[in-house]
């Protein structure tokens, strides 16, 4: 274990903390700082590590400026059986970054080079200064000024965080001059936002079964009503092979959860477009706004190179610990499905996450089922279920089943009771 251009060890917590964190802040791909190991690597552990933690984020959150709160994650870890202090630093969207009380000068701003923390040359600094992102959600003004947070306040109190009367300005949901911006405006109980989940019975958007919108509220709301659609859209269907029955959900629920989150917090919301959900009989479409960063590779993409669009809403999705920690939700979606399940285009990234194999057959026999019973009773309304059951060797119950989806699809429609009445195809 050695340093790199992205790993800095420390054997104690230091006065240059800052300078360390500054230069990542500052370096295209960010980096992680150990605090407990030497420089040769070997571990020494910390103590009193809680403590430390507070520290430093304490020292970070107040010694820094632009703010780099959401853009740091401080975690424990353990190395050789010792407690070390993991600081992973994403590399900032407000370059150039500098230490407060020394300015944006060489004193104050710093720049990973190799394994070293280097002053960043005035012209280096000139030129970030003048590129740098003033079009951020923490800077537009909201459009509306009356505004309230008891939904947030609710989702932090069930986390044992309470929000006092500063609030606002802690969570970053002010400009300036003292108004709510844009992050204030997706976090408030009443907003114009609305995340749109649809539902197709079709795999080309022709055959819309259910449009869903979860918003008009609290960020923090809307996606977690998303993951509980999802979660019951994920339902588990079963194989059955001459030696056993073997049940397997559609999708990875945890590669799932990790998408959702990430294409709403790196979503571009200054076009004021929300991420988008798409459910297809043999697939789910997770779509954000916003191509990759200028100067961001798909490999850094992959490699989980944490670079947030919206730092602000990192911080509060991290405090609400709908985030583990920065950089691991790609890599956590990687474990489950290939890099080519993600799709890149200049203004949109697309993630696209097939039927899990296990089950493809299952849904494929539910499709040729279903098809089977609309011909049925094409050919005769007055078919009972019974009858549909002998005609097509299945159980009473398993045609009951299909009844019911065509029903909720609005295929079919039952005319009358159901002894003297009759069946309905919905074109």
């Amino acid at each position: 274990m050695t340093e790199t251009n992205r790993i800095e060890y420390k054997l104690l917590l230091t006065d240059d903390l800052e300078k360390e964190v500054v230069a990542f802040l500052n370096y295209k791909y960010g980096g992680v700082i150990y605090i407990g190991i030497a420089k040769n690597g070997d571990s020494v552990g910390v103590d009193n590590s809680d403590e430390l933690q507070l520290k430093i984020k304490d020292r970070l959150k107040n010694n820094i400026l632009p703010s780099c709160l959401g853009l740091f994650d401080v975690v424990d870890e353990e190395r050789d059986n010792k407690k070390v202090i993991k600081i992973i630093v994403a590399s900032g969207p407000e370059k150039p970054y500098y230490i407060a009380k020394k300015g944006m000068s060489e004193k104050g701003c710093f720049i990973r080079v190799g394994t070293a923390a280097e002053p960043m040359p005035v012209r280096m600094i000139e030129d970030l200064f003048a590129k740098r992102t003033r079009n951020s959600i923490g800077k537009i003004l909201s459009p509306r000024q009356d505004l309230t947070f008891a939904q947030l306040k609710i989702y932090y109190e069930a986390q044992g965080l309470t929000l006092n009367k500063n609030f606002a300005k802690n969570l970053e949901l002010l400009t300036k001059d003292g108004k709510y911006n844009y992050v204030a405006y997706l976090m408030a109980d009443d907003n114009g936002t609305s995340i749109k989940l649809a539902k197709y019975s079709s795999i080309d958007r022709a055959d819309l079964i259910e449009n869903n919108e979860y918003g008009y509220c609290s960020l923090i709301k809307a996606t977690n009503a998303v993951l509980d659609k999802l979660e019951l859209e994920n339902r588990t269907a079963a194989t059955i092979t001459p030696r056993q029955r073997i049940e397997s959900r559609l999708w990875d629920a945890l590669a799932i959860r990790e998408a959702v989150i990430n294409a709403v917090v790196h979503n571009d919301y200054t076009r004021e477009i929300p991420p988008k959900f798409e459910i297809f009989p043999d697939r789910l479409e997770i779509t954000s706004y916003g191509g990759l960063f200028e100067g961001m590779s798909k490999e850094d993409f992959f490699s989980g190179l944490s670079l947030p669009k919206n730092k602000e809403l990192m911080r509060i999705f991290k405090d609400l610990d709908m985030v583990e920690q920065l950089g691991s939700g790609v890599p956590r979606i990687l474990r489950a499905y290939p890099k080519d399940c993600f799709v890149f285009g200049d203004s949109f990234t697309r993630m696209i996450f097939p039927l899990k194999s296990s089950v493809k057959s299952s849904v494929k026999s539910s499709v040729k089922s279903s098809v089977k019973i609309l011909n049925l009773i094409r050919d005769n309304g007055n078919i009972t279920i019974p009858e549909i059951a002998q005609e097509m060797g299945l159980s009473t119950r398993a045609v009951e089943k299909q009844i019911a989806k065509l029903k909720e699809q609005k295929k079919l429609k039952r005319i009358g009771p159901d002894k003297g009445g009759y069946w309905k195809i919905m074109e």
